[in-house]
């Protein structure tokens, strides 16, 4: 698990300790917003493992892709989808993660789809504390776009 740094800074400066930064919001490749705002809830569009516009890596988890790297890239489309929040609100106005729903590329008897979306939960968790914990979803399919092996999706809470 990613470590957790003191309870009391923001987001930004825990994003920081961690020595990471987030990536540039990947333009939508269809009919759809990276993010949409009702009330107070942040829904993001599912985020894929991209660097520069191209998928890292392709295939399916348990045949061509290992689950720990899986789940590497699961922290990556995290990050992805705190960029896509950051440049619609502001990183530093997220006040709780409240639902995560992981996808992740499976091979025919691949079931350990909850482990790979952990990369995803954990550094929600690393990010936001307590506020980083929420409800989650991770279910298997046989393809996701572009032939990735994972996506991640999110909805954050954020003030006003």
């Amino acid at each position: 698990m990613l470590r957790d740094v003191e309870a009391n800074t923001s987001p930004s400066v825990r994003l920081a300790h961690l020595g990471l930064e987030l990536p540039a919001v990947s333009p939508p490749r269809g009919s759809y917003v990276p993010t949409v705002r009702s009330g107070n809830l942040v829904f993001v569009a599912g985020q894929v493992p991209m660097v520069d516009g191209e998928v890292v890596e392709t295939g399916r988890v348990g045949a061509e892709v290992t689950p720990q790297r899986a789940k590497e890239l699961s922290r990556r489309c995290a990050l992805a989808a705190l960029a896509a929040v950051d440049a619609a609100v502001g990183l530093d106005k997220v006040t709780r993660v409240v639902k995560v729903l992981g996808f992740v590329s499976s091979a025919d008897d691949f079931t350990q789809q909850a482990s790979v979306i952990d990369g995803a939960s954990d550094l929600f968790v690393a990010v936001f504390g307590d506020a980083g914990r929420h409800a989650r979803s991770a279910v298997g399919v046989a393809i996701l776009p572009l032939n990735a092996p994972v996506e991640i999706e999110i909805v954050v809470e954020v003030a006003d």
